[in-house]
């Protein structure tokens, strides 16, 4: 699995401090045991700054990343629905039959897998939005499909995720 880049995750944790409130995120950390302080947070960027520090980027299997992993399928989940999350397990095995054994890009499925990922991203962004479809993208890519991923577009080859555009 790709790993998000200190921005992205600051947007990730951005997005789900607006959708739920940042002290009830905040909260759901805490009975998670994600965080080890009591004390409120003043922005999405310090409690992002904290997460990312606890959980080495998500790079490390301890509570923060536990705790952000679940909050984040459990949002994406509450969105999609059991027939949206089957219809894009079928979109992501499209995405895998594009990869070798060592999850490298197969040479000859190039166009595959870019028709893939773009069938993907669609299907999801319509039900939760653009910047959280392809931030769900990045955490889940093998490296080789993330590094793609961040090649679509200048601010996302820098691992910006662009905040100008609202999720819908």
């Amino acid at each position: 699995m790709a790993h998000l880049t200190q921005n992205e995750f600051h947007r990730a944790i951005q997005i789900l401090a607006d959708e739920m409130g940042l002290q009830r995120l905040r909260d759901k950390f805490l009975r998670l045991n994600g965080l080890v302080t009591r004390r409120k947070v003043a922005s999405a960027d310090t409690l992002a700054n904290q997460l990312y520090q606890l959980s080495s980027g998500l790079r490390r299997q301890v509570p923060a990343s536990l705790a952000f992993q679940a909050i984040w399928t459990e949002t994406i989940h509450d969105k999609l629905g059991e027939e949206g999350e089957e219809n894009l397990e079928k979109l992501g095995e499209k995405v895998n039959e594009c990869l070798g054994e060592r999850d490298e890009i197969k040479t000859d499925k190039e166009a595959d897998l870019e028709s893939a990922l773009n069938e993907y991203r669609t299907t999801l962004a319509a039900s939760v939005g653009d910047q959280k479809a392809r931030l769900d993208m990045l955490m889940k890519a093998v490296p080789a499909v993330a590094e793609r991923l961040r090649g679509e577009g200048g601010a996302a080859s820098s691992g910006q995720v662009p905040a100008a555009e609202p999720d819908r």
